[in-house]
């Protein structure tokens, strides 16, 4: 079976590996870990987005590969590489969008980076149902700082999904790749269903290489 290559377009390869691991348990073959060789550790404003799209846009991973998943929840540098791969390219955030959307019901997104959430709502409006989305809710918090601090990021991510909750959602997508841990810890306390975008996207995979021979 050909390879996966997970893409962090964050700086930080310890992120990667919890990421390898999340999409681990969703795919046939574990995938192969890819760390942004510069920019931040935690991409938090649409410059850091833009600067982390162009990174991976203009990157030439291994030959015959049979997918690759761009683990940051804005998809950067994503459509640049699906237009040099011949084999699919998805970004966690379209897939996490399309599969919120084919649940069903309304749906939200909980996450800490504030200067991000109009690219975030724009991404879900394109990639998912406009009409089932309710918007991004964001957690109380310096970002950085909460991904320090594992416990304070559960709190405050289980009071924004608690938020959304209460606005109407039935699902709620954990918006952001370094979140992924966070999303399936806090699966069993959430009051709604939770929806982590790795996953989403190692799902996708998975079809298409059952799909492809």
């Amino acid at each position: 079976m050909k390879p996966v290559l997970l893409m962090n377009p964050n700086s930080n390869a310890q992120t990667t590996r919890v990421m390898c691991a999340i999409a681990a348990t969703a795919l046939p073959i574990p995938p192969d870990g890819w760390t942004a060789p510069s920019g931040p550790p935690l991409i938090s404003t649409p410059e850091d987005l833009a600067r982390a799209a162009l990174l991976v846009a203009a990157e030439t991973p291994w030959p015959d590969l049979g997918a690759v998943i761009v683990s940051a929840f804005g998809d950067p540098g994503a459509d640049g590489l699906q237009a040099r791969l011949p084999c699919p390219v998805v970004g966690i955030g379209a897939a996490s969008a399309r599969a919120a959307s084919a649940a069903g019901a309304a749906f939200a997104v909980a996450t800490t980076t504030p200067a991000l959430a109009p690219l975030i709502d724009s991404l879900m409006r394109a990639k998912g149902s406009a009409g089932h989305y309710l918007g991004c809710f964001l957690a109380q918090g310096d970002p950085l700082a909460l991904m320090q601090d594992p416990e304070a990021l559960d709190s405050a991510l289980l009071d924004t999904i608690r938020r959304a909750a209460a606005a109407g959602a039935a699902h709620v997508i954990i918006g952001g790749g370094p979140l992924g841990a966070a999303a399936e810890r806090l699966r069993p306390r959430a009051p709604v269903r939770l929806f982590n975008p790795i996953l989403c996207a190692a799902q996708e995979v998975a079809a298409h290489l059952q799909e492809t021979p």
